[in-house]
């Protein structure tokens, strides 16, 4: 089959990649366990890597990957091994879930620098054609909306995450992080994560203290 199988008819502009090689990358790194999604397929497989899987995918470049296979998006047939497929570029994939088996944990240092330094937002990102609800931790002064603004990054984190195409969840339970290519990112809204819809505001003044409110005002 042509290895340029994953390529988008249209890619978002300013930002040049090269497609997936499909040889000549030597294994680096623990494998790890892969599950990620172009606007079409979803492939399946093992990731050489060295340290984070995010440090990985926002290092930009081609990823050893093994023991491919691939199906339509949708689930409309069955996956099928793609043996000659070796290394895969971040830039194709929209979304790539994660496990607990693909992030380390967080030293103690780390839980209370993330704590200290960060705010939680439940969100919805649309990130066409899917939808990802879950948390994302931001800076002080980092409103959710700015996430649709160019930064370094390319893949953000979204914690306790579901993925979904159309209505139809496309995330295992296990899966608790999703990591989302920022370039495919189209929309940003606050949500009450239980429904997945915009909060709805309350009549009448808050009572004190910080509300989700005083967040997204």
């Amino acid at each position: 089959m042509p290895f340029d199988f994953l390529k988008r008819k249209d890619k978002p502009t300013g930002e040049a990649a090269p497609s997936p090689t499909a040889a000549g990358a030597a294994p680096r790194g623990p494998g790890i366990a892969f599950d990620g999604l172009t606007e079409e397929w979803r492939l399946v497989g093992v990731m050489q890597l060295d340290g984070r899987l995010s440090d990985a995918l926002n290092r930009r470049e081609a990823i050893p990957i093994s023991d491919v296979s691939w199906a339509p998006v949708d689930g409309s047939e069955p996956f099928t091994e793609v043996p000659g497929l070796k290394s895969i570029d971040p830039y194709d994939l929209i979304v790539v879930l994660a496990g607990a088996a693909s992030l380390p944990p967080l030293t103690d240092e780390e839980k209370v620098a993330h704590k200290i330094h960060k705010i939680s937002y439940d969100v919805a990102l649309e990130v066409p054609p899917f939808r990802v609800i879950g948390t994302v931790y931001l800076y002080p002064g980092s409103e959710p909306e700015r996430l649709l603004d160019r930064a370094t990054e390319m893949f953000l984190p979204v914690t306790d995450a579901v993925a979904f195409l159309d209505d139809r969840r496309i995330s295992a339970e296990e899966v608790d992080t999703v990591m989302v290519n920022r370039f495919y990112l189209r929309g940003v809204t606050q949500v009450d994560k239980r429904t997945g819809e915009p909060h709805q505001r309350m009549p009448g003044s808050p009572l004190g203290g910080v509300s989700w409110q005083d967040r997204s005002g």
